[in-house]
């Protein structure tokens, strides 16, 4: 029995631990995956070295990195060095949100996913344990899956793009332990906000506070690199 090509699909991999993850659930269903990064003016770059680790060792088809720099509007401390990231819980939406982030990088890998005749687009959004960012929850993963088929000429010719967000529902714990059974390495991933070069993790900001957590209640031993003892 003969059996034809992998279906395709773009994995959007940051290098933290959710697109990780993300890109190691479209693996396991069977994708072609192309992993996608975007140096977009964050405030270090050892998340993108990061994802180039994940995507070898997740085994991407290819990862390439789009240079897009988001930073020159500012708006975010991800993205503006004059505005600090926040250390402690707070209210509403955090100042680490990046203006339209997720809508630029969905907008790119769909681009590229056309290109590729690929029939899906991976983003490891969640909307449970995350800063409340608007550009995580389903409403827009839906919003931006009818855009896509109305927007592209592989949509209006009747081949449909599905706008996978297979961790959306899930928490910090339950990703922790659906990656760890797929094989990820969280040892190669950085997520924290504030990285220093070799990719050590602040341990104080939202990002690290989610993820120390996730570990914790999952059971499983955080492999993450701090620059200070004990996190």
């Amino acid at each position: 029995m003969t059996t034809g090509p992998a279906p395709r699909a773009v994995v959007l991999l940051s290098g933290g631990l959710d697109s990780a993850t993300a890109l190691a659930v479209a693996r396991s269903r069977g994708y072609e995956c192309h992993a996608l990064s975007v140096d977009y003016g964050q405030r270090h770059a050892s998340e993108l070295a990061a994802a180039k680790a994940v995507a070898a060792q997740v085994g991407a088809a290819g990862l390439r990195v789009v240079h897009l720099d988001m930073g020159q509007f500012g708006g975010s401390a991800l993205t503006d060095p004059g505005l600090a990231v926040p250390t402690t819980p707070g209210e509403g939406i955090p100042v680490t949100y990046v203006p339209a982030r997720n809508t630029v990088m969905l907008a790119l890998a769909l681009g590229w996913a056309e290109v590729l005749e690929a029939d899906a687009i991976y983003i490891g959004v969640n909307a449970v344990d995350y800063s409340g960012y608007p550009d995580c929850r389903p409403e827009f993963v839906a919003a931006f899956e009818r855009l896509a088929n109305l927007a592209t000429k592989r949509g209006v010719e009747g081949h449909r793009m599905v706008i996978e967000a297979p961790l959306m529902t899930l928490s910090k714990a339950d990703i922790v332990k659906l990656g760890s059974r797929l094989g990820v390495d969280y040892s190669l991933t950085v997520s924290c906000y504030q990285a220093d070069a070799q990719g050590r993790a602040c341990g104080v900001c939202d990002s690290c506070r989610f993820r120390r957590q996730g570990f914790s209640a999952a059971g499983i031993a955080d492999p993450t690199r701090y620059r200070l003892p004990g996190g």
